[in-house]
């Protein structure tokens, strides 16, 4: 039975983060939140959600010893995206606003908190953001993104196989999935399934002329091809900045942008596959309002959503200049132990005999089925 079965208020407010799960906690890179200032250069900053205690915590900043030391540290950025491997999180790309895009590949050890720059070699990615990554094995796979030097979209696949550090740009075959940034792609088996983005009619290049494909490419890793893929119906509406995630050979998107349709979404979409097909589905429980730009990070059967941003509540669906930064987080349980049902359905039947509307009673439901929603949830421990 899958369900909202948390919400929780007051985590950090940002957008366009990165965010990987470790064990029970997840760590959150980055990002920026509206009127913040990102001209200056400063360390990027690292938050750690709890999902046993339910409580965020901030890591300090790291010293650094010098101007070596410092290049070890990534600045603040937005766009990027982060792996895990073994006991080390993989932050490759983004931008600042003084730095422009990045291609330098960081990483952070897990257990020391330490940030150092691996020695590489091979051939290294174009510096840009917007684009995914994504773990088969040893390595890490990079697709898509806008290039900054390029001022283009990519839909080159880069490989870096981490028993080596040496970086390939993969020779693929067949038909590739078109330029794009702000997709998805997310491996299944031996597969890349890479969905949604924004894309132009005319080419690599950005002329306002935006797409938004709602089809479905598979990139095959052990043949380095492109497969040739079935239409089929229903279909989502093509967006980009949503999230996408695989549970049991299944592979999810929520929410995200349609620009041609200036339309937000916080809708939930399962593909299957072996059927190819898509299916609509509808958790129980309250959910997240319409928003892009979050992140998504599976931790056993739950799903830890947080951040984003969605247009303002007075601006209706509003435009790309009226919105509203998050600071909350949501809980996707795709198998929700009795003790929460009861909870849920006790809680439930009390409202129910309580006379209250109905909107009322959802509103008060969704905050007593956690009892830290109404409280701070910061934390200066672990």
């Amino acid at each position: 039975m899958l369900r909202w079965s948390v919400h929780l208020e007051g985590g950090p407010r940002r957008v366009n983060h990165a965010a990987v799960a470790v064990g029970h906690k997840v760590y959150s890179f980055g990002g920026y939140c509206s009127g913040e200032d990102y001209e200056t250069l400063r360390q990027i900053d690292v938050h750690v959600f709890n999902t046993v205690s339910l409580r965020w915590m901030k890591l300090p900043p790291v010293r650094t010893g010098g101007h070596e030391r410092v290049r070890e540290v990534p600045y603040m950025r937005y766009g990027h995206t982060a792996v895990l491997l073994d006991d080390i999180i993989y932050l490759w790309g983004g931008r600042n606003d003084t730095e422009g895009a990045c291609n330098v590949l960081y990483a952070f050890d897990i257990n020391s908190h330490r940030w150092f720059t691996p020695k590489i070699s091979g051939t290294v990615p174009g510096a840009r953001d917007g684009h995914s990554s994504c773990v088969l094995w040893k390595s890490m796979y990079i697709f898509g993104g806008y290039e900054q030097l390029a001022d283009c979209f990519s839909n080159d696949i880069h490989k870096l196989d981490t028993t080596t550090m040496v970086w390939s740009l993969i020779n693929a075959r067949g038909t590739p999935a078109r330029w794009r940034d702000f997709h998805s792609a997310t491996i299944i088996g031996t597969k890349m399934f890479v969905f949604g983005g924004r894309a132009d009619r005319f080419g690599p290049f950005h002329s306002n002329n935006e797409i938004y494909c709602n089809k479905i490419k598979v990139f095959d890793t052990e043949t380095n091809c492109w497969l040739n893929t079935p239409s089929t119906q229903p279909l989502p509406e093509g967006r980009r900045s949503h999230s996408a995630f695989s549970y049991n050979g299944e592979l999810y998107i929520f929410g995200g942008y349609n620009a041609r349709l200036d339309r937000h979404f916080n809708d939930l979409w399962k593909f299957n596959p072996e059927a190819f097909s898509w299916e609509k589905v509808e958790p129980k429980g309250k959910g997240p309002c319409p928003r892009r730009r979050q992140c998504c990070c599976m931790v056993g059967d739950r799903i830890i959503l947080f951040g984003g941003t969605s247009p303002c509540p007075e601006q209706g669906m509003g435009d790309e200049f009226n919105l509203m930064d998050h600071s909350d987080l949501y809980i996707l349980d795709f198998s929700p132990n009795l003790k929460t049902l009861c909870k849920i359905a006790v809680i439930q039947y009390s409202l129910e005999q309580s006379g209250l509307p109905h909107d009322i009673r959802w509103e008060l439901a969704a905050m007593t089925t956690n009892s830290n929603i109404s409280r701070p949830i910061f934390s200066s421990h672990g």
